[in-house]
């Protein structure tokens, strides 16, 4: 534990180390630009505000190319203080593009730094949020229409056939004969009513007798 806390102490001192003096670089070349008073202590925030927005969208792992773009936008402004403050620069004849560069820096940053911090929600941010997609499916389930079941009476109930009535083989034969003379006769089939008729049985042995012709 104590090997860890002596780890995280010494990462932690030399991260304060590093954000000073760059802080100093950034403030050293704004002051020399021109940009006095408080504007050349605001040049340093802004763009370590914006290497953190752009570190931050790393981290999500999505929109990785505008991440890394403006990661290295805010890196090169860093680096390119510390090494103009390293004696490769006059600071008290600073160049007109290097003043121009600095003046244009804020509206730079505040783009970056708009479009890290405004960005928007990816399908990843919406596949990971299913209680939003059950809950819109529930909704297109209501919405959509439930045919209603068709109406069956319970007491509804199909009539019961009737029982045929055994019927002998010669009366069947006679009928038979009969039909063919009707139908000889007359042209058409023979009918029940008169089949029964002929046959001087009861409707119900005439129409036995019907279905076996």
């Amino acid at each position: 534990m104590r090997a860890q806390l002596a780890r995280v102490d010494a990462v932690l001192i030399q991260a304060v180390i590093a954000a000073a003096l760059s802080f100093a670089h950034l403030h050293d070349i704004a002051s020399a630009a021109g940009q006095d008073g408080w504007k050349a202590w605001a040049y340093p925030i802004s763009v370590d505000l914006l290497l953190v927005a752009a570190w931050r969208r790393l981290r999500t792992g999505e929109a990785k190319a505008a991440g890394w773009c403006w990661f290295v936008i805010a890196l090169t402004a860093s680096l390119g203080a510390n090494v103009a403050t390293a004696g490769l620069l006059d600071m008290n004849h600073v160049p007109a593009w290097l003043r121009i560069l600095v003046a244009g820096w804020p509206a730079v940053a505040f783009l970056g730094g708009t479009l890290l911090a405004h960005a928007a929600p990816t399908t990843l941010d919406q596949a990971a949020d299913p209680d939003k997609d059950n809950e819109v499916h529930d909704r297109a389930e209501a919405l959509e229409p439930h045919p209603e079941p068709p109406a069956h009476p319970a007491d509804e109930q199909e009539p019961p056939e009737r029982p045929a009535l055994p019927v002998p083989a010669a009366l069947v034969a006679h009928a038979r004969k009969v039909a063919a003379e009707h139908h000889t006769r007359t042209g058409t089939p023979i009918d029940t009513p008169t089949l029964r008729a002929r046959l001087g049985v009861p409707e119900p042995m005439a129409e036995a007798i019907a279905t076996h012709l």
